[in-house]
């Protein structure tokens, strides 16, 4: 007797095909073809195969590595300071307002996230007035708590530009890994928190060894997502010290530099396959870290998934 052949589920291409078309057409289409024109060259205004040269002048060019070189390492510590700065005060606020003692919880995780869905310009332009040495409110505010020798012109100085702007996106984005935080605390069993209880761990202690060890699953997500997220920024930046990233570059990141590179900015004239050959070196950048959280760290927090 024969067994009876399986039903070809039709139903799920249907549902799956208008997402994969869409999907497609604005992310598989441009980036192919980022990766070819990164492969050509306007020779006479024709478009010409040179196979790696323009990555060879990326990198071999001192007019052109030198900004490249000096993008990638502000991005990276745009990316340090967020891991720093922002995860950390996330998970410290979603631990807080998840506490039942505490009151009017959702005022303030609703204050707390409202800047995540503001504009990148209003930010930026709103940072900038607040900052201003000349009619900012900063250093108003300093003097009034008796701190306003500490203030200084920070987006106007190369070394502490930025920080400043790196501290801006904290405050605007800080709410997202504390929602995701707070929604996986939420998460814990509650018979696991009463079996901690009876056996005497409350407080910081059963935060500390018993729920930080279950959301690091989720910890883990927030961290890839700010990696790729800092890596593709570019808005704040823009907005708050425009498409030259100063005080002379000192704020300049891949986004920015990419910008210049491929629309021509002042004085530099635009070319798209220097600007494409950095885009796919930005891609290829996240794409290593994302290989890297998947295949070396997602595998070792599924042991504490529940």
């Amino acid at each position: 007797m024969t067994a009876p052949k399986r039903a070809i589920r039709w139903h799920i291409g249907v549902f799956l095909a208008p997402a994969v078309l869409i999907y497609t057409a604005i992310m598989i289409l441009p980036l192919v073809g980022t990766l070819q024109l990164a492969l050509f060259k306007a020779v006479e205004n024709v478009q010409t195969f040179v196979g790696l040269d323009n990555f060879r002048t990326l990198f071999g060019d001192p007019n052109w590595s030198t900004g490249f070189w000096n993008a990638l390492r502000n991005n990276v510590w745009f990316f340090v300071i967020h891991m720093l700065v922002q995860n950390p005060i996330g998970v410290m606020l979603a631990a807080l307002l998840s506490s039942p003692k505490l009151r009017f919880s959702a005022f303030y995780r609703t204050a707390i996230f409202v800047p995540t869905v503001l504009s990148f310009v209003i930010v930026g332009f709103a940072w900038k007035l607040i900052l201003s040495p000349l009619w900012g409110v900063a250093p108003n505010l300093l003097d009034l708590v008796g701190l306003k020798f500490l203030f200084s012109p920070w987006l106007g100085k190369e070394s502490s530009a930025l920080i400043a702007l790196s501290l801006v996106s904290v405050w605007q984005f800080v709410g997202i890994p504390m929602m995701l935080i707070y929604a996986a605390l939420l998460s814990i069993p509650d018979e696991v928190i009463e079996a901690a209880e009876c056996d005497g761990v409350t407080g910081m202690a059963q935060f500390w060894k018993i729920k930080l060890p279950l959301i690091l699953p989720a910890i883990g997500i927030i961290s890839i997502l700010t990696f790729v997220g800092n890596f593709n920024a570019f808005d704040l930046i823009y907005t708050a010290q425009g498409a030259l990233a100063g005080p002379n570059y000192s704020t300049d990141i891949l986004g920015t530099f990419l910008y210049r590179a491929f629309f021509g900015f002042q004085l530099q004239v635009g070319d798209p396959n220097m600007g494409a050959a950095i885009a796919t070196m930005m891609f290829l950048i996240i794409l290593v870290g994302v290989c890297f959280y998947l295949f070396l760290v997602q595998t070792r927090l599924r042991r504490y998934q529940f």
